[in-house]
């Protein structure tokens, strides 16, 4: 009987450890959208916005339960390739390849922002247009201090060409006037690939901005992973690329059932008040460990990109399966990381979930979960796309990703329950107005409060002296009772006496709190 019962308990663990518990939403499932992407606003993140190829977008003002689909239309055409960004006024850009009517295939990175009031999108603005040749691969990145937008991407001076002279290079452009214009593309990449969008092919530029302005990029290519940086908003680059990683196997690499796969890099760069602020991290996946072993990977730098660890793996399987299609964001307000990307960690055949991870420590541990309700079958007949994304806000944390059913494509986001992550304390949170427990605390402590509007909040952490130590929440308060859960350790915080400080157009309120350890 002992023996039943612990064999009963072991097989409750293991279901319990394949059982997603965070509810998975179908944003979309019509004109087979694939390749998606997801940006939330950090005015208000119950508003995401996302796209999927070719030309479709999504809004969600519920946090992302609910969508509306729509349409993106452009007089220079729309041809995939959707990227979605949110400045500091919480406007959205959708970012695309062209093919107009009266030009060439692909050959600008186009530009769109919607219209908050309308609901509409502009017709769009444009940059890298260069006479035949081809732009693709692009990404954007807001620098919050002033709004502007940089974006980076991949040049061919013709697509699929094996003639030796023709290359592909990484360009860069900006603008400071909210999408309307863009700066002339410069080249930024020191040695060209070649043009075959292959191993020897430059490209995954995506770039970061870091806490002094500064602009960061990283891209694949046939020197592996190298890296490249701006510190006047893109004026000049290094002389010389910076070499980050080799890239097991390369970048373009065959996963069983899938079309096309890439182990592209994506840059991030921590902008919170947390311990590790201005560490910059690229994410990327490979076969360093075997054809039959992609795993993802992630390199960090502390001194402006000057010098890379040596990477750790993210996936923490044990397993000989494939791990791929990474994508990697920044929560800002936490310094936390995750990662979301396709995984075949628990089936012997070709079925997948979609797995996340989150560092709360910089990249040093991770902690992995699976999110998917359930698996699904690709087929390398349908198209699925070059990658999936990710966007985290104030603990809100929304993947998306593309799932194939019965030949069926949709794309879907889940609502991630962050509190899972954390070893939540076991203490008392009396229903108070506003206050701080426990207090004095050794460590972990909630901040709990209630508001009656909805309105723009911010709660941050400052010493006895007034100044400010860590911003512990900001964007668009509910309304309602809420409680947030922190550790000290998180901000490196010394025994002593602290305050919280909420301000808010309804409420400005200030709270003693004594960490003792």
């Amino acid at each position: 009987m002992k023996a039943l019962l612990f064999l009963i308990f072991i097989l409750q663990i293991a279901c319990a450890n394949l059982i997603a518990q965070h509810a998975n939403i179908v944003i979309g499932n019509s004109n087979d959208p694939e390749e998606p992407s997801i940006a939330i606003n950090p005015k208000n993140t119950l508003q995401l916005v996302a796209g999927a190829n070719i030309d479709i977008y999504y809004i969600s003002n519920d946090g992302g339960y609910n969508w509306q689909e729509g349409t993106l239309s452009s007089i220079f055409g729309v041809y995939g390739d959707p990227a979605i960004a949110v400045d500091t006024t919480g406007a959205f850009y959708f970012f695309h390849l062209s093919n107009p009517s009266s030009g060439n295939w692909i050959d600008r990175i186009v530009c769109q922002k919607l219209d908050s009031l309308s609901g509409n999108w502009t017709d769009g603005s444009f940059a890298g247009l260069n006479g035949t040749k081809a732009q693709d691969k692009h990404w954007p990145v807001v620098d919050r201090t002033n709004n502007t937008i940089y974006i980076t991407w991949s040049q061919f001076d013709e697509y699929g060409s094996s003639n030796s002279a023709d290359s592909s290079n990484i360009l860069f452009s900006k603008s400071t006037d909210g999408g309307q214009s863009w700066t002339p593309a410069l080249r930024i990449n020191k040695t060209a690939g070649n043009c075959i969008d292959s191993d020897s092919t430059v490209e995954g530029a995506v770039p970061a901005v870091g806490p002094n302005g500064e602009v960061y990029v990283s891209w694949a290519g046939p020197e592996g992973l190298l890296f490249d940086k701006s510190i006047d908003g893109g004026t000049t680059w290094l002389q010389d690329d910076i070499f980050v990683s080799n890239i097991g196997g390369g970048w373009d690499y065959s996963i069983p059932g899938i079309m096309r796969a890439n182990g592209l890099p994506v840059t991030a760069c921590d902008l919170s008040n947390s311990p590790h602020n201005g560490t910059i991290y690229i994410n990327w996946s490979d076969q360093t460990n075997g054809a039959q072993n992609t795993d993802i990977w992630l390199s960090q730098s502390t001194d402006g990109g000057n010098n890379w660890s040596a990477p750790i793996r993210v996936n923490d399987d044990t397993t000989n399966h494939h791990q791929f299609f990474t994508w990697m964001t920044i929560d800002q307000t936490t310094g936390y990381l995750w990662f979301v990307w396709y995984d075949r960690r628990n089936y012997s055949d070709d079925r997948t979930d979609v797995y996340m991870a989150c560092s709360k420590d910089g990249g040093q541990t991770f902690i992995n979960f699976r999110v998917s309700e359930s698996p699904f079958l690709p087929n390398s007949s349908v198209f699925f796309g070059d990658y999936t994304n990710v966007t985290a806000h104030n603990s809100v944390v929304r993947p998306i990703w593309t799932r194939l059913e019965s030949f069926q494509l949709s794309v879907l986001t889940a609502i991630i329950d962050t509190s899972m992550l954390t070893s939540v304390p076991q203490f008392s949170v009396p229903e108070e107005e506003f206050g701080v427990f426990p207090n004095p605390s050794n460590g972990d402590f909630c901040l709990a409060f209630k508001m009656h509007t909805q309105t723009p909040i911010s709660i941050k952490l400052t010493d006895i002296s007034g100044a400010t130590i860590a911003i512990l929440a900001e964007g668009e308060s509910n309304i309602g009772r809420q409680q947030y859960f922190f550790n000290a350790a998180d901000y490196n915080l010394q025994s002593g006496v602290y305050f919280i400080v909420l301000n808010s157009n309804e409420k400005n309120i200030q709270k003693k709190w004594i960490l003792t350890q």
